[in-house]
């Protein structure tokens, strides 16, 4: 029996197994919490709760079909880009870390982060029914599967989920949610700010708030068992999380290059992405690195996408009244923090 087995037994079936038999099956039980984070990150998770068929994508046909032939193809590139790499979520992310897990509690959020992955990459679907022919969409998932870029950032996180250890997962899932989604958001916000695509925007900005809890969640789970380590242990783990973030860092400029050079907007969410990238480093309880990462260097118009100063959304609010009515909530930038 491996110690993965060991653990299972001990922490969901109840003992050691006896003639490979279990003891018995331990019932989750929620009012006895190991680790009050867990409870609070289900409570924050339950009451976001939001499907793509509540929001009116298809009221934005008028603002699409103003775009240009370029603008057009930058926002289907980006929602493509996410689609692959919330379908790797949905499929890998929170599966693998179940490995890992150190309460029932924890695996009962990862479940709940599982799902709503899965949500997230059917509303981009949501989105490309509302606005493209069905043979646009076709080309759409053509590029996406053979985009180099976008191919080689999915390899190379699914790679640590595999074969990684369970802070080598925690590090890729953060890096993942935090900071390689935001080049693909930049075009959605910044339409936003233009009195654009404001349905389109709506769903975005529900999915970066179901993310900014998640990259929260999975970085503070990180900390837990990093501040557990010897200091050569964390050393070499630090060594290796930055290798890996300058890795995806340099494919992750190429692919904005590729997607914004046409638009002009490249050098805006190459900095926009190192913001992210900061606060993915801060979720894993590490300081910020990139010297431009900062709100003030960021596009002020994509900014307010994310926060303003009316709203108050941070980690342990409830959805409003305000999604029921069909608008979402802003994001504050603290949101990022735990």
């Amino acid at each position: 029996m491996t110690q993965k087995d060991k653990k299972y037994f001990n922490q969901i079936l109840g003992g050691e197994p006896t003639n490979d038999h279990v003891l018995y099956y331990k019932s989750i039980d929620w009012n006895r919490i190991e680790d009050a984070i867990d409870k609070s990150t289900w409570e924050k998770l339950t009451s976001q709760f939001w499907l793509d068929t509540r929001i009116p994508v298809s009221n934005d046909r008028d603002d699409w079909r103003i775009l240009t032939d370029e603008e057009r193809d930058v926002v289907n590139k980006a929602f493509a880009g996410l689609t692959a790499l919330d379908t790797l979520q949905s499929e890998e992310g929170a599966n693998v870390m179940r490995d890992a897990i150190r309460t029932q509690h924890e695996e009962a959020v990862l479940n709940n982060i599982l799902f709503m992955e899965s949500v997230h990459a059917k509303s981009y679907s949501t989105i490309f029914i509302s606005l493209n022919t069905t043979r646009e969409i076709d080309e759409i998932f053509e590029w996406a599967n053979n985009n180099e870029y976008l191919q080689y950032k999915a390899r190379r996180i699914n790679e640590i989920y595999q074969n990684g250890t369970g802070l080598q997962q925690k590090i890729a899932s953060v890096f993942l949610e935090t900071y390689l989604f935001y080049s693909g958001f930049y075009a959605p916000l910044w339409y936003l700010g233009n009195n654009k695509l404001e349905n389109v925007a709506e769903i975005i900005k529900l999915i970066i708030r179901d993310e900014s809890v998640h990259g929260t969640y999975l970085g503070y789970k990180f900390q837990l068992g990093y501040n557990q380590l010897s200091t050569n242990e964390q050393n070499e783990l630090k060594d290796w999380m930055y290798e890996l973030l300058f890795d995806l860092m340099e494919n992750e400029e190429k692919y904005t290059e590729e997607i914004y050079t046409q638009v002009g907007w490249t050098k805006d969410v190459k900095t926009f992405v190192h913001y992210n990238a900061n606060k993915a480093l801060q979720n894993l309880g590490f300081e910020p690195f990139y010297p431009d990462g900062t709100a003030e260097n960021v596009n002020p118009i994509v900014m307010n996408g994310i926060s303003t100063d009316s709203s108050n959304h941070d980690f342990f609010s409830q959805v409003g009244n305000s999604y029921l009515m069909g608008e979402s909530e802003a994001m504050e930038e603290d949101d990022y923090d735990f």
